[in-house]
């Protein structure tokens, strides 16, 4: 499987994991209904089912790798469900982890 696939993977895997998460967020933290984790735990296990889609030979090199697209998906879901826009540091921060998720998914590795 080639960087793109995989990212993309990544990228909707994220998105599923923050909705899930913010589910949760939003009933402990802003009074929404527990009528939100339902869909807040199905997402959390489509979050979970995407990243066994990972082309990656050890579990945890692919959840590494995914920490990165993680938080730059967060940055986004700050911006447009949260509508704060994420600061120069946040962007750097994100950016910095993106270069570290691509160097662990595609360094060659040895046999």
């Amino acid at each position: 499987m080639t960087a793109f696939p995989t990212l993309a993977i990544y990228a909707i895997a994220a998105l599923a994991e923050i909705a899930g998460c913010f589910a949760v967020w939003a009933w402990m933290r802003q009074g929404a209904s527990a009528y939100w984790l339902l869909p807040g735990l199905m997402s959390l296990a489509v979050f979970a089912g995407l990243l066994t889609l990972s082309p990656s030979d050890a579990a945890g090199r692919a959840f590494a790798a995914y920490g990165g697209v993680y938080i730059a998906t967060s940055m986004v879901w700050l911006w447009v469900v949260e509508g704060r826009r994420p600061d120069t540091w946040d962007v750097t921060g994100a950016i910095v982890c993106l270069i570290g998720a691509g160097i662990i998914l595609l360094a060659p590795r040895a046999t």
